[in-house]
């Protein structure tokens, strides 16, 4: 990858999500957007917090219930607490995870950041979820895409804007799996007037612009697919842990999982 300058002067998506996430990799423009957001709308934070979770349950629940031992994860994010590789080689240290961004900031923290578990792999390539094709010849460099593997591709979508196109690019990616293979995506949705009003705030001062959907057509992402029960869903109702049970609360984040028949 080449190496391609970084602005500090504009907001960043991954900046504030990490700054959501009590990360340290942000710079005042994106504190500036993060904290008027959550004054907008208090419940970015917990909704930040809850898409990381669902990310760990979701990922659990593929190595230790599915035996999934291949992850691609399109759109990583900025590193923190629980990346997917963590969570997958802690229960299988053999799985193997090729992290996908195209943001030289991204690809930066992830190569310096995340390391693997020596009896696993983990790799990250630089690719635009826009061209599936370019994307998966490289992710074919790492993984078999004749055995089965968990395909996430979180928050991400939200930054397609239209409708055809982001379904368009799911199918292509879905298409290439194996039988057997899981399909994970969750995104903001249009669920509240003050995610809409943050929305709006969002797209107003940063460097990439959010679409908010609702709940239906993010279930439209799984057609062809057997979805797992409780179907699309705000994220912190997929799948609770015990001691969650009863005490998780609604968010503007919708999400769910789907098999490959």
């Amino acid at each position: 990858m080449a190496d391609l300058p970084i602005d500090t002067s504009v907001a960043h998506s991954a900046r504030v999500w990490n700054y959501w996430l009590g990360g340290k990799d942000n710079y005042p423009p994106d504190r500036e957007v993060g904290d008027h957001i959550q004054e907008t709308f208090p419940g970015i934070v917990a909704a930040a917090r809850a898409d990381r979770a669902f990310l760990n349950r979701a990922v659990t629940y593929l190595a230790k219930e599915e035996g999934i031992r291949q992850f691609l994860d399109i759109g990583t994010g900025l590193p923190t607490a629980n990346n997917t590789h963590e969570v997958a080689q802690s229960v299988a240290p053999e799985s193997r995870i090729v992290y996908v961004d195209n943001d030289p900031l991204v690809l930066a923290h992830a190569r310096a950041l995340l390391t693997s578990d020596p009896r696993g792999a983990t790799n990250y390539i630089d690719a635009d979820l826009t061209e599936p094709e370019k994307l998966l010849g490289q992710a074919r460099e790492y993984l078999d895409f004749d055995q089965p593997i968990g395909l996430l591709i979180m928050g991400t979508l939200a930054h397609i804007a239209d409708e055809d196109t982001a379904l368009s690019l799911v199918r292509a990616y879905v298409g290439a799996l194996s039988p057997g293979s899981f399909f994970v995506t969750n995104d903001s949705t249009n669920t509240s007037p003050e995610i809409i009003e943050a929305a709006a705030h969002w797209n107003a001062n940063a460097s990439s612009h959010i679409h908010l959907r609702s709940p239906e057509q993010i279930e439209r992402f799984f057609d062809g697919l057997e979805i797992l029960e409780p179907g699309v869903v705000s994220v912190p109702f997929w799948r609770p842990a015990p001691a969650e049970v009863g005490h998780a609360v609604h968010v503007d984040q919708y999400g769910g999982m789907a098999r490959k028949p």
